[in-house]
């Protein structure tokens, strides 16, 4: 049995039922006689309570703020991988073949000895005591450069950077041994300033840098940017030949030769001749030898260089950067609830032998 007068009164007040839905009762007396209380009893409510039907018709309010569902520290994950930022290269150690040290962190100067034979012949005779040899010798310096640096870690810090997932203490030496090999990198390219300290851009026995040629495109000057693969080759060639007069003609095209320049110019070196070579293995058949680097040090406020390094000659390398001590670790202080360690290094900056071994190009 169905009521439709009933399904009516609730729908006035917002409460929907199917269409299908029972209001009634099955015939029975008991049946009938609950399904007659129940409608007694709610219009009896009704009218008795008037707030009851404002209740059905509008939204109660809430008491809590309103949310989007459960925690969302609950609902998170943090990745066990580090994602360190980027900095620049550091390449002077890998363009000059290695470090090297030189002394101890407790030296004030390092001389380094350079020696000249000199003398002369004389025509022979029995009782001639003419002619000579003999050999001049002189010491160049150096000075070093020391620097330091803390780290410092508290007992709740690192519980609490260990709760986030990251291992502070490690993230502390990575940091110092990375800004340790910055302050180096950059000394073996300009030495430090106040010292007899120089580096492989400013060494002040390095001689003069030479100009590209003139490009057939003259709209980027002489630089490499609209260059043709041969007139890359040739500006290569002429600096080879520079270096070549300057060593005394002591060089041949499979001299073992380092080139460096900036990434801005290497990709130049892609650029072909109408034969499908690029410029960089034209450069490479006719110098067999020769070894490629880059370093963002070689863009300068003058413009893009490049240097040709002869690596070694005769068992003697041309240049070297050197350091005093790559790191000291100096005495644990342990605080009442904290660490503090005290960092140093030092160093020489680029020692150049020879400077007659190293010749540049400025403005490619």
């Amino acid at each position: 049995m169905r009521d439709p007068i009933l399904r009516q009164e609730l729908a006035d007040r917002g409460v929907f039922y199917p269409a299908n839905a029972v209001f009634g009762h099955d015939g029975s007396e008991a049946s009938k006689a609950r399904y007659d209380a129940m409608r007694r009893d709610y219009r009896v409510a009704l009218d008795a309570f008037p707030h009851l039907k404002m209740a059905i018709d509008a939204q109660p309010g809430l008491v809590t703020s309103p949310n989007a569902g459960a925690l969302l520290s609950a609902l998170s994950i943090v990745d066990p991988q580090v994602v360190r930022v980027l900095f620049t290269p550091m390449k002077a150690a890998q363009i000059m073949g290695g470090e090297a040290q030189k002394g101890s962190w407790i030296d004030q100067i390092a001389y380094f000895p350079m020696a000249e034979s000199t003398g002369q012949v004389a025509s022979y005779g029995d009782f001639s005591n003419n002619g000579s040899i003999d050999v001049n010798a002189q010491w160049n310096y150096r000075q070093p450069y020391s620097w330091q640096a803390f780290k410092r870690y508290g007992e709740q810090q690192l519980d609490r950077w260990g709760a986030a997932g990251l291992n502070y203490a490690a993230e502390l030496d990575n940091a110092l041994a990375f800004k340790f090999n910055k302050v180096s990198n950059k000394s073996y390219f300009y030495g430090i300033t106040g010292l007899v300290n120089y580096g492989l851009l400013n060494d002040p026995s390095l001689s003069s840098a030479i100009s590209p040629g003139t490009k057939a495109d003259t709209s980027q000057g002489v630089t490499w940017l609209k260059a043709t693969a041969i007139e890359i080759y040739n500006d290569f060639k002429a600096l080879y030949t520079a270096l070549n007069v300057q060593t005394g003609y002591n060089l041949e095209m499979d001299a073992p030769i380092t080139l460096a320049m900036s990434s801005n110019r290497e990709p130049q070196l892609a650029v072909t001749n109408d034969f499908g070579l690029t410029a960089k293995e034209m450069i490479q058949k006719s110098f067999p030898n020769l070894k490629f680097e880059v370093a963002p040090e070689y863009s300068t406020q003058s413009g893009e260089f490049m240097q040709l390094m002869v690596t070694d000659y005769e068992g003697v390398k041309t240049a070297y950067p050197a350091y005093t001590e790559k790191m000291r670790a100096h005495a644990l202080v342990i605080g009442s609830s904290d660490w503090s360690q005290k960092n140093s290094a030092g160093t020489w900056g680029t020692i150049i032998r020879r400077p007659i071994m190293i010749k540049g190009m400025l403005g490619i």
